[in-house]
């Protein structure tokens, strides 16, 4: 969830694209170059409607994603499902896990699974749009999305919904293209206002797609042998309209005279966006100083333990609430709804004001803040101390991503800040990849409690070590 967020940090590129961005552009949208003020395109208004039907479909699933996988837990019974649950059967018996946890363990497979097919994609689809073009390259991957919905809809067993999650993780680079959009039709003046259109997107989308899937659960016959598919089929009538509305409204924003020429040297260059050891080295960034580089180097470190840990217990967070307080889909609902507002006002009124001096300080404060939010919600016994931490929850994440990405996009001259700026996500997309699978895991052997609470205790790694880390 949170990694789609991480392609709104005002200013910044996309990954797998191309990383120059001059002042002026020309482009089919408009004949003449953009030019140097900060009026915002009409093109944004576009991606900001598109973004705001694709999140919304893609949320709905979030507060249905426990009882759904509990459902094949149920009635997949002879499939995949029963097969996988056979298959650890043996370490089940021997670290005392119930049989309930299992949705714990292949929710975070499926987790993980998408993610780490994001992380793969979005570059590679960039790389295809820098040759053939933003529009045509979207439209595929929107037609993507809306199979993936399909296949839910129809997935009557377990292993169709694990085809249907990996073609939606394939097909999920729009979020990457939608930000190329924005960078093709904007100037240094207008990119920030841009990305706070869509960053308004994510957070409609956030706070409403959940409520919406909650609905759907509510009024839907549990006992039906198919109940999810009417939210499947809203998710996927969301899709299809925002193909619609892409395929009429949407121009191509890179014309040919501007794309690159081979696509595979378009593809070699996405695929430093793949490799660890490169991304952890910022191989890709040029011409550094000494000091500068280790600074980079320790920067996305800090990120990408931060967001291991947190990934994972953030990604557990539903059934938590599903299995140890027995929240329906309309309680989980209200959570995400608390939190999405907070978020919502913090970034809007506080973090995107903050000054300069400020920056490090409150990505300290946030990563501190991060460890007793999750050791009260592993404490919690009621559901107002649940809320409470998840509150905290809130106000951390607000500062963290936006401050660490502020801090990296100091680095590197202007040519090179969307490629820093893209290793750092993709840090940070690496790490959503593993986190879910990690943590599921222990909370299936350990138990929810102690999985929190050891996770809590090791976020105050990257904390002190930010504090402590002098940047050049």
């Amino acid at each position: 969830m949170a990694y789609l967020r991480e392609s709104l940090e005002k200013g910044s590129t996309v990954r797998g694209v191309n990383q120059k961005v001059p002042d002026k552009m020309e482009n089919k949208v408009s004949k003449e170059s953009i030019p140097e003020v900060a009026a915002t395109h009409k093109t944004v208004y576009v991606v900001f409607f598109s973004l705001l039907l694709d999140l919304l479909a893609f949320t709905m699933i979030l507060p249905l994603l426990p009882s759904l996988l509990d459902y094949y837990r149920q009635h997949d019974t002879q499939g995949l499902y029963h097969r996988l649950s056979q298959s650890i059967k043996f370490f089940q018996e021997t670290v005392g896990a119930p049989e309930k946890y299992n949705s714990v363990l292949f929710g975070g497979f499926l987790g993980s699974m998408f993610s780490f097919l994001q992380f793969v994609a979005s570059p590679i689809v960039g790389a295809f749009s820098d040759v053939y073009g933003r529009k045509r390259v979207m439209m595929i991957c929107m037609c993507g999305i809306t199979l993936s919905y399909l296949l839910w809809a129809v997935s009557s067993n377990f292993a169709i919904f694990v085809i249907a999650r990996f073609v939606g993780g394939l097909s999920k680079g729009n979020i990457s293209l939608a930000m190329a959009i924005i960078t093709d039709v904007s100037n240094s003046k207008s990119r920030g206002k841009g990305m706070a259109l869509v960053g308004i997107a994510f957070s409609l989308g956030f706070i409403v797609g959940p409520m919406i899937g909650a609905i759907f659960s509510k009024y839907s016959d549990k006992s039906s042998p198919d109940w999810f598919w009417l939210p499947a089929t809203f998710a996927m009538c969301l899709a299809l309209a925002d193909i619609l509305f892409l395929g009429v409204f949407l121009q191509e924003t890179l014309p040919k005279k501007k794309r690159a020429k081979k696509v595979l040297i378009s593809l070699s260059r996405a695929l430093e966006y793949i490799n660890p050891t490169s991304l952890f080295k910022f191989d890709a960034v040029k011409n550094l100083s000494t000091k500068d580089l280790e600074s980079l180097k320790r920067l996305g470190f800090i990120y990408f333990v931060y967001l291991f840990i947190y990934s994972g217990l953030e990604f557990t967070v539903t059934f938590l609430m599903y299995h140890k307080f027995g929240f329906t889909s309309i309680d989980q609902a209200k959570v995400f709804l608390t939190t999405g507002i907070v978020m919502a006002l913090l970034q809007g009124s506080v973090v995107r004001r903050l000054p300069e001096r400020l920056t490090k300080k409150s990505a300290v404060l946030g990563l501190y803040l991060i460890v007793p939010s999750f050791i009260v919600v592993g404490l919690a016994q009621t559901a107002s101390t649940l809320y409470l931490g998840m509150i905290l929850f809130a106000i951390s994440t607000a500062f963290v991503v936006t401050c660490m990405t502020t801090l990296t996009s100091k680095y590197g001259n202007f040519d090179q800040k969307g490629t820093v700026l893209g290793i750092f996500r993709s840090l940070g997309a690496l790490a959503r990849a593993l986190g879910p699978i990690v943590a599921s895991m222990a909370f299936w052997s350990i138990g929810s409690s102690f999985t929190y609470i050891i996770g809590g205790i090791c976020l105050l790694y990257p904390s002190l070590l930010l504090q402590f880390t002098v940047l050049s």
